[in-house]
């Protein structure tokens, strides 16, 4: 009777500490919206429901756009926008003349398609603890908010999360994957 009841209070024990164990475990990351790692075009939906990208015929009315070639256009011009990304220096939120050669770029895209959402992702490298990285990545994503909103362009349709140090582009741990890290990317939201 007893060795029944410390096999039954052992047993007991390990499913508890199973069950523990796997509640701690890292949870998975959303795929990001905008383009796949693939660069194939995702746009907030799967398949091919009313041509390229995804969106029904609808949705590319309400972006001013109406032709396949229009679409084309877009598509290449989105991958472009959401590829380039606004790089700093080391502890850095300042922008340098690239980079504004960058945003220049990406104000006459949003002035071209003026209804796009746009969320600025502001990134970190390893260094640091999480909370100033958080901080840090903030203010990388808002220095690229300012310097579109001072070109004139509105921003009530752009948005800014950082994401510190949680979501490396590149997984060294050396000078040339933390100045990948530094960064500001910027996804298309439907």
């Amino acid at each position: 009777m007893r060795r029944n009841l410390l096999n039954v209070f052992t047993f007991f024990l390990m499913f508890i500490l199973i069950f523990a164990l796997g509640a701690c475990s890292k949870k998975p990351v959303p795929a990001q919206p905008g383009f796949g790692g693939d660069g194939s075009a995702s746009f907030g939906g799967s398949g091919t429901p009313g041509g390229p990208g995804g969106m029904d015929d609808a949705r590319w009315r309400e972006l001013g756009i109406n032709s396949e070639a229009e679409k084309r256009e877009f598509l290449e011009r989105a991958k472009a926008f959401e590829n380039q990304d606004i790089y700093y220096d080391y502890d850095g939120y300042t922008l340098s003349d690239p980079a504004k050669r960058v945003l220049d770029e990406k104000i006459a895209f949003l002035k071209r398609y003026a209804k796009v959402r746009v969320t600025v992702e502001g990134h970190c490298d390893e260094r640091g603890t999480t909370e100033y990285n958080l901080a840090l990545g903030e203010r990388r994503a808002n220095s690229c908010l300012q310097y579109i909103k001072n070109s004139g362009l509105q921003t009530e349709k752009l948005t800014s999360i950082s994401y510190g140090k949680e979501r490396p582009i590149a997984t060294g741990h050396d000078e040339a994957s933390w100045a990948k890290n530094r960064r500001a990317h910027f996804v298309l939201n439907y």
